[in-house]
Order: structure tokens, then C-alpha cells, then sequence
């Protein structure tokens, strides 16, 4: 087995077939039903099987896909390794959709002019479906809500905190103040799907006194929760960073959750799995942090002398 086969193999799993696998590579589709051809007869087994227009994998290529995973990321840190120093190669960031939105931008427009010979992908989960894909080495690192019961304490990670969130609630504009559960008026919860650790959090709250709601409507999109929290068919919680970016939040109110609303972002990697270019994301990271924090205590301090 070579790495490029093994590729190939990859990509193809993950692009959902060889049309869209041989674009991704840049490959034209015969060679890569070739590469994958070579793979099972070395292997002596098909990897794939066809079910109707789409390719499933075999139970063996089921077997083969994780370490295929970790086969290549141990050749990316090889390579790292090697080329010490100076940021390069392919570098994969799983992110929670809210900091994509309101913390990642301009960073990452900085990094890509500081370091533009590192190809930075970049996608979105939740925090407990980013963590699963660090565990299969399907991204290099990702930035994730600290989880309602800290990371899996199994040696696997390493993390670092980069910033800190304050988690709101938000109702419908002229909803009474809400200081605990009972004082929510609507029993709809808008948030994301299961994994997400903003909802963890509020959910506990909710059981600590008693309470459960009536109904959660899960969507994929903080502009979407926020629509439909000014249309009064829920509450939802969301982090003021996102909200700052909201132009239509006329029809909304938000109340603070205090302690429970105050959440560390971390940069999680894999223990072992660090890279220049990894490196120089996490110092770019805690740069930032660190201007944001000046920035609010300037404004604090200009607060109290007025």
C-alpha cells in the first residue's frame, strides 16, 4: 500500500464517489478507478460496493478507512516534523459555527498573508461531532466549546483555552426579565442538534430546577435560531459575539445567564499531532484574545471614570 493510493481511497469515502473524489485530487475519474482497482488487489478484497448510483463501503473497507486515517496523519507529521520551522502543508480546522462566523475571519485572512504556504481547510460541527472527528484524525485540530464535563480525560488530547464566550438567552423582544427556568414564558427550545455544547449547558440548567421544554426545535444556522426566536416560537442561547453580527435583532431580547453563560473556547489537537503550522494558528489565536482583552478593559476603564 502507498500513501497516494491510500488518498485516494480517502477521498473518495469522504467525496461520496469517483466523480467527485477525481475533481477534489485533481485527477481524471479513470485513474482514480485504477488507484482503487491496484488497492484491492493488493489487498485481496473490494473496498467498495455499488447501490444503485451510489459506491458503499465493504465491511474490509469499513476496516481499512481508520487506518488509512492515521496512516496519512502520521505522514503529514512526518513531513511536519522534517520541515520544522517555517508553517507549511495541509492544515484541517474544525470549528463550531458560531466562532467561524464571528472570531475567525479576520484571523484567518491575517494567517493565509503571514503563512501562504499552508492550505487551510476549514469546517463546521458541533462540538461533540468535532471532537469524534480529532479522535478518527479527520481534522488536525478544532476550536470547541469547553463540554458541560471537560474532555474526555483518556490522554488522547491536549488543548489550550483562546478566548472566553459570554452565552446569552434570547426571547422574543418585551419577554419578562429571566433571572431561572420558571421565568421563561415559551416551552419551545430553538438550538442545534445533540452535541452541541451550548445546549448541554442549558439543558442542565434547566434540569437543575426541575424543568424540561416542552419541545426542542433543532436548526442548523444561528441566523436561522434567531429569526425564529423574533418570530416568538422559542428562546435560544447563543454566544453575544454571534449576536454583534446580527443586523435584525430589533425583535429580540437578551437576558445574561451569568456564570453558567461564561464558556472557554479551546484549540484542540491531538496529543503528539502538532505542526508548525498549527503552531503558528495558536499563537495567532492567543494574540487575538489577548487585543480583545485589552480592548474590553479599555472600555471598563473608560466606563467608571465618566
Amino acid at each position: 500500500m502507498d500513501l497516494a493510493a491510500l488518498a485516494i481511497f480517502r477521498a473518495v469515502v469522504r467525496e461520496n464517489g469517483v466523480t467527485r473524489a477525481a475533481a477534489k485530487l485533481n485527477r481524471v475519474q479513470s485513474n482514480v478507478t485504477t488507484r482503487i482497482k491496484q488497492l484491492e488487489e493488493q489487498l485481496g478484497t473490494p473496498l467498495f460496493t455499488r447501490d444503485g448510483r451510489r459506491l458503499v463501503l465493504t465491511p474490509a473497507g469499513e476496516t481499512l478507512l481508520p487506518y488509512a486515517e492515521r496512516l496519512l496523519a502520521l505522514a503529514d507529521e512526518a513531513r511536519h516534523a522534517i520541515k520544522a520551522g517555517r508553517p507549511t502543508g495541509r492544515l484541517r480546522l474544525g470549528t463550531m459555527e458560531s466562532a467561524a462566523a464571528s472570531r475567525l475571519p479576520g484571523l484567518l485572512a491575517r494567517y493565509h498573508q503571514a503563512w501562504p504556504d499552508v492550505t487551510l481547510e476549514l469546517e463546521t460541527g458541533t462540538t461533540g461531532g468535532l471532537i469524534a472527528r480529532l479522535r478518527e484524525f479527520e481534522v488536525d485540530a478544532a476550536l470547541i466549546a469547553t463540554p458541560l464535563d471537560g474532555l474526555p480525560d483518556d490522554g488522547v488530547f491536549e488543548h489550550v483555552p483562546v478566548f472566553r464566550e459570554e452565552l446569552v438567552m434570547l426571547t422574543p423582544r418585551g419577554h419578562r426579565p429571566i433571572r431561572q427556568p420558571g421565568d421563561v414564558a415559551l416551552s419551545t427550545l430553538v438550538a442545534f442538534e445533540r452535541g452541541c455544547a451550548y445546549r448541554s449547558y442549558v439543558e442542565r440548567w434547566y434540569l437543575e430546577h426541575g424543568i424540561r421544554p416542552t419541545r426542542v426545535l433543532e436548526l442548523g444556522s444561528y441566523h436561522a435560531i434567531v429569526a425564529c426566536v423574533a418570530a416568538g416560537a422559542g428562546v435560544a442561547v447563543a454566544p453575544r459575539s454571534v449576536l454583534d453580527l446580527q443586523r435584525s435583532s430589533d425583535d429580540i431580547a437578551i437576558h445574561s445567564l451569568g456564570k453558567l453563560g461564561r464558556i472557554d473556547t479551546l484549540l484542540v489537537w491531538r496529543r503528539g499531532h502538532f505542526s508548525p503550522a498549527l503552531d503558528a494558528l495558536k499563537q495567532a489565536l492567543l494574540e487575538q484574545a489577548q487585543r480583545e482583552s485589552a480592548v474590553s478593559s479599555a472600555r471598563i476603564e473608560a466606563t467608571h471614570t465618566v
